[in-house]
């Protein structure tokens, strides 16, 4: 009985193997890759999202510090941003508005209901880096005088 096994059979095993474990460590490489791009765009997301909800804070801010011209400082998102700023809310909308530039596409709106006492301000912006939609959007309800 041989017991030593045949060298001409066992040749080229080792490169074999080698090959193979090249082929898993590269699709766990890949894998690892896809991980982090993902995790870049997540975080890139977040990022804008904390910007936005930053400067709603902001804008929400100014209408009370300007509590006698809340109740009639309205901007819809579409609408231009007033060229000649007449008063103090008007001044607030331009910054607050060149403000939104740093997000991508950002723009914003102030809706005023006078009849519940709440007011609604939105930050839009594109969000199409960030792996969500072409368009996001945080809005934040609140009031901003008593009855």
């Amino acid at each position: 009985m041989n017991l030593i096994p045949n060298r001409a059979r066992l040749q080229g095993f080792s490169l074999i193997e080698v090959l193979v474990s090249i082929v898993v460590l590269s699709i766990g490489l890949l894998g690892v890759a896809a991980l982090q791009v993902s995790g870049l765009r997540v975080g890139q997301s977040s990022f804008y999202r904390a910007q936005a909800a930053q400067l709603a804070t902001d804008m929400a801010d100014r209408l009370r510090a300007n509590a006698g011209e809340a109740r009639t400082c309205e901007l819809a998102i579409g609408d231009a941003t007033p060229g000649s700023p007449a008063n103090t809310c008007e001044r607030d909308l331009v910054e607050w508005r060149n403000r939104l530039r740093s997000l991508p596409g950002g723009s914003g709106g102030v809706v005023v209901d006078t009849a519940s006492n709440l007011v609604t301000i939105t930050v839009q912006w594109d969000d199409s880096r960030g792996g969500g939609g072409t368009a996001a959007t945080f809005a934040l309800v609140t009031r901003l005088w008593g009855n």
